[in-house]
């Protein structure tokens, strides 16, 4: 069977069946794409070298962008990577959820080498979505999953975001609505010193509070280390122009607070609504088909950090 055919992709319910046929499915090489509370993944098994391969294939991503592997807690994870005591405490307060802990590989520990991109660490977390909890309960092994959309792109929260990017390159698509959080996870590097790698839908604050000490920073312009470092990311078609105070003819306008816009994260100023719409907002804005997208100013703290993060990639030059 060639990658390179059209595939028929199949929506699956949300019941016991549709969770049976999409571990069936993982089993036998294929991609499925399942909600998590942040955002669709595109998933695979991670033991499988051909069916990793047709992850980058499908989504057009790059080999060298590593990524996150996803197991159902703790036990699971020590089995991929060397288990540390802040690996520990935070799984402890924060898993299953948005956060992503990226370790040492331990020795024989049988992934394919594509998931790490060369890496000697892998990005490892327990989602919470129910769904993709069932799924890994019944697949019974380690799924590496992206963000469920063409690379670069903007990420989908719903299974019709999915259609819209990767029908007919995916096997299916476990349709469990729309997603919670909204943004992808948070991932720390559980290096010498705790590193933020990425923001994402849990806040830095905190973090630093369960470790009780500071988050470092990652050097700039090092090599990738985690998933979701690329300059360029999470792009509509149109340009973004950030933090637009007032709006310019031919604009479509992506507001945030009591402001006029076409679409709004939130009219009420909460980071946890805007983070939950930001990358709806963003595919409704891209089938208007504008030329630009200009985006109100979003307060960095909080979930303002993960928001502001994916809105300066989705305005990157490309």
């Amino acid at each position: 069977m060639s990658d390179r055919r059209i595939i028929e992709t199949l929506r699956l319910a949300a019941d016991p069946a549709g969770i049976d046929a999409a571990a069936q499915l993982l089993r036998a090489g294929g991609l499925v794409a399942l909600p998590t509370e942040t955002v669709y993944g595109l998933c695979a098994d991670a033991r499988d070298d051909r069916a990793v391969a047709r992850i980058f294939q499908a989504k057009g991503r790059p080999h060298f962008n590593p990524l996150i592997v996803h197991v159902p807690g703790p036990a699971e994870a020590a089995r991929y990577v060397a288990w540390s005591d802040d690996a520990d405490r935070l799984a402890s307060a924060f898993w299953p959820g948005p956060l992503t802990l990226v370790l040492p590989l331990r020795d024989g520990h049988g992934l394919s080498p594509l998931v790490t991109a060369g890496l000697d660490t892998l990005a490892v977390r327990a989602p919470a979505h129910p769904l993709m909890r069932d799924v890994l309960r019944a697949f019974g092994g380690p799924l590496a999953g992206p963000s469920a959309n063409p690379s670069g792109r903007i990420s989908p929260t719903t299974a019709d975001h999915v259609m819209a990017g990767l029908a007919s390159r995916i096997e299916a698509v476990l349709d469990g609505g729309a997603c919670g959080v909204g943004v992808e996870s948070t991932i720390v590097g559980l290096f010498d010193t705790p590193t933020l790698l990425r923001p994402g839908g849990l806040p830095r604050e905190a973090i630093e509070a369960c470790l009780g000490a500071p988050l470092a920073d990652p050097a700039d312009g090092g090599p990738l280390t985690a998933p979701g470092q690329m300059t360029s990311h999470y792009a509509p078609g149109a340009a973004v122009r950030l933090n637009a105070t007032e709006w310019q003819e031919g604009e479509l306008r992506l507001g945030f607070g009591a402001v006029d816009s076409d679409l709004n994260l939130s009219p009420s100023g909460d980071l946890v609504e805007a983070a939950a719409n930001l990358f709806g907002h963003l595919h409704r804005l891209d089938a208007m088909e504008g030329e630009r997208i200009a985006v109100s100013p979003i307060p960095d703290t909080g979930l303002g950090q993960a928001i502001n993060d994916r809105l300066r990639r989705a305005a990157a030059p490309r």
